[in-house]
């Protein structure tokens, strides 16, 4: 009987054939989940020939082994191919092969990726193209390229899908034998199935429920799996009718029916198990009739339960080892491999592939490889290789791999299989080798299993605390637990097998950055110090201080604040060079003044220093592992409260380039959002913020639960609803969170967390609570010498909320705010300090505070906090009988609030007008000279050859522009105009037949 014959005839094939060619495959007893397929297929279809993108959809097909998943899966690779322009996509778990990264992600995709135009293959892969590049085997990591935060590739993964489905739409993804995946492509295809239904994707998976089929690496993945909602299947039994018409396919009409029955219940209606019994039952030519049916019991054990003695008799020992060396490669297996594993010529290969295919054992694919007929039949075969073969041929696969061209990384789980103890330096080598190859394509578990059999070698003496620094380091992303006990294992070895300097000074830092990390920024910050004290050479002893420093200063509280100021203050006087050590130094040192609300010029010109042109200097960028990303963010919130927002955003929006590039979507990304969200609150653009803020909340509670950077984030997005006058969302978020005393047990939230509580309270008109949480916050600052108005308005809040039961004393704190904040000198402190003080003071008092503090914010990047000045001049104004000029005020208020997007603030200034008989919006008549003060040059030079009726295309060729970039100013220039081509002279105040005008200066007269 022919290998196709086999699989025809029940259905339990490999489920190979790549093209709509392929034979259709008998499947019994899955009506049902047929015309699923097909419905699910053709709902596709028609959803995207309709025009539809959302139309995805999720098949889940489970069972037992052998109960027909992988027959059906070939049925819906053949059904969907038969639909013109359908992209197909397959892939295959493999029981040895679930250690190997982006096993399974590199079948679906590496093909169809990799036939791209080289055009489209840019635009599809975007900035993540040296993130999802390496890590799908499309390209080697780039020289110097830095490890790979898995959750970044799954990032770069989610956004090349969502550009390459609909350029390949309709798309169906399948994959088999799910439980077998590796980690790294479960992690992503569990989340990618959620979100499935946003794109012209067909997801179908099969995979075996029971919890002891799946590894015990990827059990929170089965828990996943088994919860996504889709159209689920669960594959019965065949039923007796079914059984017995195979059995008389296969033996003639003479088997009796209770011959049938007793074999249905033999193979408990398992169509796998139920081809291996009718090969027994045939080779022993057994009748089917009744009296036969007690031997039937006998030959299943041995159709299903294959020992290696079976198997050799079976198959004799020589192709015994070449399935054993294919059932070690696992699936698609290369046949030049397979032979070279097993030690076998070109000809006795040939034979051997010749015996295990007449014996149903292996199937050759369309593209020459092999495959195992069944996974349960791969499984049989590895599990009777003695212990002593199979470590020996691990050895021999690895060795072959990297000679066949495949590198370390496919080689490297068949080493780390290979027999243990011997001390071998070039397996060592071999293995930290390929544990950095697969950091830089963001699989660290699969680093750590190298390293770890690296350490079981075990490596010389003089290199095992490398090898556990090396581990340690490989966890960094990932585990921070492990990275603790590993690093301190390489830290505090033996005496006489240290740690090499450099590495300790290294390993110190890495050790400190996990514990702040943690939140335990005391203890890393003492780590640091001691380390400190005993490290010879000056550059490394630097490091280590100003690593101290640098934790101690994001803690929630300190003993000794204003010395450890003065010590920092020491050592930046110290400071003779300016390499990256020095800059760190003098970033930290413009952060500290910056908390203590110093003078802002100093911290400015420390923070200047720091830069190089205005970018981060060479060993202190966003993603350089000597300094962290912490010293950058230090340098950026210097900015951001020192009224130097846009050169904060710069750097803001930098990091978030650079993480992106580098694949770090964790704690790193996360913060480049928060920072750039406290930017844009400062800047007063709230909906932006609110966006930024959201992001970074959402990427923390990825990670963890209650993080640093979950706290920092709720902790502005609080401030920035109350801006939006979203003050009841505010309060129910807070509340949620449990953003309220005693905040974060170590971490200090940034800003400070008691000044935004004691803010929201206020805000909820809770004087008493607000009185009480600002009084204890101003308290605790005052002990660590931190003065910043801005950073913690505690003052001129509390002055609010005691200025009822006591005037005098409310007077006193919103008098120190002033004094605090001229003391720092930015226009924004000031103008903040000024307004809230006229919130306690009567009216004309109020006004001439208040007409203060319109100044000093109108010099200031601080939009919002300028729009609140207006409004509250305004109503000031209104209070003392001064209407017109009282409504001038309003109405520039409500433009800014509108562009601040404060809608809160807009309704208050519009009551305002409304309630004494004001328009609460102006009339909008403006003179041209304004329009024309709102245009760029760029935009002049277009709209004054528009006016002369020029058209777009010459209007290109005069300037030298794209006639897409002509248009889109022209659309700029329509809008502020408040025209179209018809008025456009008449609103710009120019003549229809002005040819020469010229720029708006010209216009005088």
């Amino acid at each position: 009987m022919t290998e196709q014959e086999n699989e025809l005839r029940a259905g339990a094939g490999s489920g190979r054939g790549d093209d709509a060619n392929a034979p259709r495959i008998r499947l019994r007893d899955r009506d049902a989940e047929l015309r699923s397929v097909e419905a699910a297929v053709e709902r596709l279809c028609l959803g995207f020939a309709a025009g539809g993108t959302e139309i995805g959809d999720l098949l889940t097909f489970s069972g037992r082994p052998g109960i027909g998943k992988t027959s059906l899966l070939h049925e819906v690779r053949r059904i969907a191919k038969l639909r013109e322009k359908a992209t197909v996509l397959f892939a295959r778990g493999g029981e040895r092969q679930f250690k190997e990264p982006y096993h399974v992600l590199r079948q679906l995709l590496q093909h169809v990726l990799g036939d791209l135009e080289p055009d489209v293959f840019r635009q599809v892969m975007g900035t993540w193209e040296e993130v999802v590049g390496p890590a799908m085997g499309l390209k080697q990591p780039k020289a110097g390229a830095r490890r790979l935060d898995p959750q970044g590739v799954r990032d770069g993964l989610d956004y090349v899908l969502a550009q390459l489905a609909p350029r390949r739409a309709p798309m169906v993804m399948i994959v088999d034998d799910l439980h077998w995946a590796d980690g790294e492509s479960l992690s992503w295809l569990t989340k990618f199935a959620i979100r499935s239904s946003e794109l012209p994707v067909l997801l179908v998976f099969a995979f075996r429920e029971d919890e002891n089929d799946w590894p015990a690496e990827t059990q929170e993945f089965r828990r996943s799996v088994l919860e996504l909602k889709g159209r689920k299947h669960e594959l019965n039994r065949l039923t007796l009718s079914s059984v017995t018409d195979m059995i008389r396919a296969e033996l003639g009409d003479k088997a009796e029916d209770a011959f049938c029955y007793e074999f249905w219940n033999v193979v408990n209606g398992n169509p796998f198990e139920a081809i291996a019994l009718l090969d027994q039952v045939r080779d022993q030519e057994l009748e089917p009739v009744e009296e036969n049916s007690r031997q039937l019991h006998e030959l299943a054990v041995d159709a299903t339960g294959m020992t290696l003695k079976s198997w050799l008799d079976r198959l004799g020992a020589s192709t015994l080892r070449f399935a054993w060396a294919c059932a070690m490669l696992g699936t698609d297996i290369r046949v030049d491999l397979a032979t070279r594993i097993s030690t076998q010529s070109t000809e006795g290969a040939r034979e051997s592939i010749k015996r295990l295919r007449k014996q149903r054992v292996l199937t050759q694919s369309p593209n020459g490889n092999l495959e195992f007929v069944h996974p349960l039949i791969a499984s049989s075969i590895y599990n009777t290789m003695p212990d002593a073969t199979r470590l020996g041929m691990h050895g021999i696969a690895a060795a072959e791999i990297e000679n066949a061209g495949l590198g370390l990384l496919a080689a490297s789980r068949h080493l780390v299989e290979t027999h243990s103890g011997e001390g071998d330096d070039r397996i060592v080598r071999k293995l930290r080798r390929a544990a950095i190859e697969h950091q830089l394509i963001g699989a660290p578990e699969a680093a750590q299993r190298c390293l770890k059999r690296a350490l079981n070698e075990p490596p010389a003496d003089e290199i095992k605390t490398e090898v556990l620094y090396e581990l340690g380091c490989s966890a960094l992303l990932t585990n921070p637990v492990a990275t603790v006990n590993q690093l301190k294992l390489a830290l505090f070895s033996p005496e006489d097998l240290p740690l090499r300097p450099e590495l300790r000074v290294d390993a110190t830092f890495r050790l400190s950055e996990v514990l702040a990390h943690a939140g335990e920024l005391g203890q890393a910050a003492v780590v640091c110090q001691e380390e400190a004290e005993v490290t010879v050479d000056p550059a490394g002893r630097q490091r280590l201080q100003a690593a101290s420093f640098m934790w101690h200063a994001f803690r929630k509280s300190e003993e000794d604040g204003p010395g450890r100021s003065a010590r920092l203050g020491v050592m930046c006087r110290s400071l003779r060079g300016r390499e990256a050590a020095d800059r760190a130094v003098l970033a930290m040192r413009a952060w500290d003044l910056t908390l203590r609300g110093a003078s802002s010029t100093e911290a400015l010109a420390l923070a200047d220093e720091v830069l190089d042109s205005g970018r981060l200097p060479k060993g202190l960028g966003w993603t350089d592992t000597t300094w962290g990303f912490e010293l950058p963010s230090m340098l950026c919130l210097t900015y951001i409260y020192n009224d130097r927002i846009a050169q904060a955003e710069r750097l803001a929006a930098d990091a978030i380039i650079q993480f992106e590039i580098a694949g770090w979507s964790g704690a790193h990304r996360g913060f480049a959002y928060f920072l750039m969200g406290l930017a844009r609150f400062r800047r007063g653009l709230l909906a932006e913020a609110e966006d930024f803020l959201r992001r970074a909340y959402r990427i923390s509670q990825r990670m963890g639960d209650k993080l640093p950077l979950a706290w920092d984030a709720i902790g502005v997005l609080v401030d920035t609803l109350i801006a939006r006058g979203r003050v009841d969302e505010a309060w129910t978020m807070a509340n949620d969170f449990g953003f309220h005393p005693p905040y974060h047990p170590t971490a200090m939230v940034l800003p400070d967390a008691a000044s935004l509580y004691g803010k929201l309270l206020v805000a909820k008109d809770r004087y008493a609570g607000a009185a009480a949480a600002l009084t204890e916050a101003g308290a605790q600052l005052e002990v660590r010498g931190w003065r910043n108005t801005v950073w913690a308005p505690w003052a001129g809040h509390l002055a609010i909320a005691i200025a009822r039961d006591e005037p005098e004393r409310a007077r006193d704190y919103a008098q120190r705010a002033v004094r605090d904040a001229r003391d720092f000198g930015t226009a924004s402190a000031i103008g903040s300090a000024l307004r809230l003080q006229a919130r306690i003071e009567d009216a004309r008092a109020a006004v001439e505070l208040l007409e203060d503090a319109v100044t000093y914010l109108g010099q200031s990047p601080a939009g919002y906090e300028h729009a609140v000045a207006l409004v509250d001049l305004g109503a000031a104004l209104r209070r003392v009988g001064r209407l017109d000029d009282a409504q001038e005020y309003l109405y520039q208020g409500i433009e800014l609030a509108q562009h601040c997007s404060a809608e809160g603030l807009v309704d208050r200034a519009r009551r305002e007008l409304a309630n004494y008989g004001l328009r609460p919006n102006r009339l909008g008549l403006r003179d041209f000279r304004e329009t024309i003060e709102t245009l760029s040059s760029a935009e002049w030079e277009v709209a004054k050859r528009a006016v002369q009726g020029v058209p777009a295309q010459r209007i290109a060729e005069e300037l030298g522009v794209p006639v897409g970039l002509v248009n889109r100013r022209l659309a700029a220039v329509y809008r502020k105009a408040g025209s179209g081509p018809d008025g456009l002279a008449s609103a710009l105040g120019l003549p229809q037949q002005q040819r020469d005008a010229g720029w708006p200066e010209d216009l005088d007269d």
